[in-house]
């Protein structure tokens, strides 16, 4: 994907930058975090967890904190409902107020209203998607469950001013991606893990000891995340950006109808292309979505999408496979996965986060 340089273009400061370009992985996992940071950027331990506390309150990040493999704590899904123009702020609303929905789109499309729920179990998520049905009052959910992952999350080139010796470049990121495990056992959280959980998914404190106030020993949390990240249950750990904040103001949703015999080699393609930001194969759901194979492209408006979409289909050779568009117009709501939401001393998200604005 083709960086955007928001340096030279004023949105951000040095420092900035480098916090967000160089760190959305490999995010040192030591008591003093931030120090560490400090030290390779040669500032000190206190302007580092400023800046970021600044950066985060401008909405720049979403948080510091880990990503996780989907479906292996809990389990999510895709999903859409077909809205009634006149209806689709109220029913978006209805559907933010789940604390299990993580990001809710309108998009350009009959089905107009996209979110991701994360549950527990299938027990919950089915139970869930029943009761938006019941609020909702709009139709039945259209249920996408991940099939197969090419391109999941592996953070946002933002530019080439950082030192060559600290900033990945794509195709680095997406060989260690390729690196990563193939297959990840689902995890089962004990008691403890959850109490540990319900504070991990809102990202680390911006303090000198974050991993001290996870709700459990200092040296479990540091040890629980290496293992995590090892085995592959952490896909990456460091700053999470908000793109439409950082300059990706447009995306859209590529979906196409592949033969099944075929879908997992053209997926594998498009991932390896340079052109999209998450790359997966979800099941049809016959009569009304006929598309198996989905890809997110981020731009800085709609036309340079527009163009990489137009790139995409030429370097993968996609002309021959139906397919639609789907581009962003509102962002309802947008938070980090609530993988853990009953226990006693998890504090519940703040008004910021619970709806982010329009995209």
């Amino acid at each position: 994907m083709r960086a955007i340089n928001l340096k030279q273009e004023g949105i951000l400061e040095a420092l900035e930058f480098k916090l967000l370009n160089d760190f959305q992985r490999d995010f040192p996992l030591v008591a003093q975090p931030f120090a560490a940071l400090a030290k390779r950027l040669e500032v000190d331990e206190a302007t580092v967890i400023e800046v970021l506390h600044s950066m985060h309150q401008r909405g720049l990040i979403s948080r510091v904190g880990a990503v996780f493999r989907p479906n292996v704590v809990g389990v999510s899904v895709l999903a859409a409902l077909a809205v009634p123009v006149e209806r689709l702020e109220t029913v978006a609303l209805q559907v933010n107020v789940f604390a299990e929905i993580n990001h809710n789109y309108e998009r350009e499309h009959r089905f107009n209203l996209w979110f991701v729920a994360t549950a527990a179990s299938v027990e919950h998520l089915h139970g869930l998607l029943h009761r938006i049905e019941a609020v909702c009052e709009s139709g039945p959910v259209l249920t996408l469950p991940l099939l197969e992952q090419f391109h999941i999350d592996l953070g946002f080139d933002l530019g080439s001013v950082c030192r060559s010796d600290s900033a990945l470049t794509r195709s680095q990121i997406f060989q260690q991606n390729k690196q990563a495990p193939a297959e990840v056992a689902a995890l089962t959280l004990s008691q403890s893990e959850q109490t540990f959980m319900a504070a991990l998914q809102r990202g680390l404190p911006l303090v000198v000891r974050p991993f001290a106030q996870l709700g459990c020993a200092e040296s479990d949390a540091l040890a629980t995340l290496t293992r995590w990240c090892r085995d592959g249950v952490i896909k990456r750990f460091g700053v999470v950006v908000r793109h439409h904040e950082l300059g990706f103001t447009a995306n859209a949703m590529v979906v196409w109808d592949v033969p099944d015999a075929l879908v997992s080699a053209v997926g594998r393609r498009i991932a390896d292309s340079g052109q999209v930001s998450l790359c997966y194969r979800r099941p049809r759901c016959l009569p009304h979505w006929p598309y198996n194979l989905f890809c997110m492209i981020h731009g800085k408006d709609r036309r340079e999408v527009e163009q990489r979409i137009a790139d995409l289909t030429q370097i993968c050779e996609l002309d021959e496979y139906p397919r639609a568009i789907l581009f962003s117009r509102r962002r309802f709501k947008q938070c980090g996965a609530q993988y853990v939401t009953n226990v006693t001393n998890a504090i519940p998200l703040t008004l910021q986060e619970l709806a982010y604005g329009p995209d």
